[in-house]
């Protein structure tokens, strides 16, 4: 299993209302990205997100996150949420808010 495609339209779902929203085969799964940034994606049965340095460090003392580490080097400022973390709809979209939030606040690619 690349990513675990139930999610991907979970994730999907709750990105509906944004524009300019780009899914793209990604790190063997898949990512979402607006404006040409990332804000959340998907990697086997993980929900990653990407929060900004200071946020990034506030998300890794909730339950069921972990530093976003695919390569043997951590990603500053990224974070993965396993299953637990975001088992209801409201805990997913609480999520996929926070990625897109920080998406937006970067530049236009």
């Amino acid at each position: 299993m690349a990513y675990d495609e139930g999610l991907a339209q979970r994730v999907h779902e709750a990105l509906a209302n944004q524009g300019d929203l780009v899914e793209k085969k990604m790190f063997g799964g898949v990512g979402y990205l607006v404006r040409g940034n990332m804000a959340c994606g998907v990697l086997k049965d993980d929900l990653i997100l990407r929060l900004g340095p200071e946020a990034g460090e506030a998300a890794l003392m909730k339950p069921h996150t972990r530093v976003f580490d695919i390569t043997g080097r951590a990603m500053k400022g990224w974070v993965m949420v396993s299953p637990e973390g975001y088992a209801t709809d409201k805990a997913l979209q609480d999520w996929v808010d926070q990625g897109l939030a920080f998406a937006l606040t970067l530049p236009p690619k």
